[in-house]
């Protein structure tokens, strides 16, 4: 019955017209609305083009091509963002974002939280928004997305099952989603690579299912992706991203959690949940491996999902850092990496077995 469930809410997404169009209006706070009319929606959110929102914010902004990178200048200094990034980059600061901004029809489109939140806040919360054509609520809370991301990842297992019966990875972005670039490299194709060493570290090492969300250069529908973690065996979600910044100072590897946990309708947080154990045990693999870890923290991101299935999002370096380009550019550095993440997960596995009751 779950199976059958699965299959057809991934069927429902697969098949579901992916955009239709809307409206909104928008000013900084005393200045007369615009209205942008070529608003889409995407799994129920409002997507804008950024060239559209700038002018009726009075800000300005510009596409770099070749580094991948759309900058705004803000009353607050320049901030950047790269399509599919998690985060807006303002000065050495990095603010989470909820969804990235992604190319829709030719063009660049950030979601109308993003309006509301990040770029409201660099304007000093001066900002009028309203959408002319709200998406019609549904008798559930969440969208589809939400829904199946809640119910893929709550898991129950058996007592007497193996700590770690299997794996899913996403390796972030693919086909026409290059995602962050610097130095000649594209993150979809380090995330690819860094997702096969593990997955054959798991296999040779461990003999157990491993789930890639995509094995080539193609890039993978939201229920696609997450079809990886559908199957039941699966125990772990590993998300692989790979970042850049303004400036070459910012290293090193970050982990990202979901902020709080959900199972059969309670909220934990993320403090005591298996997603930040195993967090933990992938930062204590990598810094004894000597890559170097930026930190572990719980945000709000997209990807990471609802339930409880230990999920974590691993962005495994800075392009625009020297040493972590290198390490990612290098067969054998992206080796090491992929054997730390194997090393955290056998760690998370052991400590599964310690812990149960």
């Amino acid at each position: 019955m779950r199976r059958l469930l699965i299959t057809l809410l991934c069927l429902a997404l697969l098949c579901a017209p992916a955009f239709s169009q809307a409206a909104v209006e928008l000013a900084r706070a005393g200045q007369p609305p615009q209205a942008i009319n070529e608003v889409y929606l995407q799994d129920g959110i409002a997507f804008l083009a950024l060239d559209d929102v700038l002018p009726a914010l009075g800000l300005e902004g510009s596409w770099d091509s070749v580094r991948h990178i759309y900058t705004i200048s803000t009353p607050r200094g320049k901030a950047t963002l790269f399509p599919g990034g998690h985060y807006l980059n303002i000065g050495d600061r990095f603010l989470p974002l909820s969804r990235p901004a992604k190319f829709i029809d030719g063009r660049l489109r950030i979601p109308e939280d993003f309006v509301t939140g990040p770029l409201a806040d660099l304007l000093g919360g001066q900002v009028y928004y309203r959408n002319l054509q709200p998406p019609v609520a549904s008798s559930e809370e969440g969208s589809p997305i939400d829904r199946l991301f809640s119910f893929l990842l709550q898991k129950k297992r058996a007592d007497q099952e193996p700590a770690l019966r299997g794996v899913a990875i996403d390796p972030g972005h693919g086909g026409q989603d290059p995602g962050a670039l610097g130095g000649g490299l594209k993150e979809k194709d380090l995330t690819l690579a860094l997702a096969k060493d593990l997955e054959k570290q798991l296999k040779m090492q461990l003999g157990i299912p491993v789930y890639l969300s995509r094995d080539a250069d193609y890039e993978p529908s939201a229920a696609q992706r997450l079809k990886a973690a559908a199957h039941p065996e699966v125990d772990v979600l590993l998300q692989l991203h790979v970042q850049a910044a303004l400036t070459p100072t910012p290293s090193g590897v970050m982990l990202f959690v979901r902020p709080a946990e959900e199972r059969d309708g309670k909220i934990l947080p993320a403090a005591g949940g298996g997603s930040m154990r195993l967090a933990r045990c992938i930062e204590t693999a990598l810094r004894q491996a000597g890559i170097p870890v930026a930190g572990v923290f719980a945000a709000p991101l997209l990807p990471l999902g609802h339930g409880d299935l230990p999920t974590v999002l691993v962005e495994a370096g800075y392009l625009s850092n020297a040493a972590d380009r290198a390490r990612l550019a290098d067969p054998a550095g992206r080796q090491a990496l992929a054997t730390a993440l194997f090393a955290g997960l056998k760690g998370f596995s052991q400590k599964q077995v310690e812990t149960k009751p």
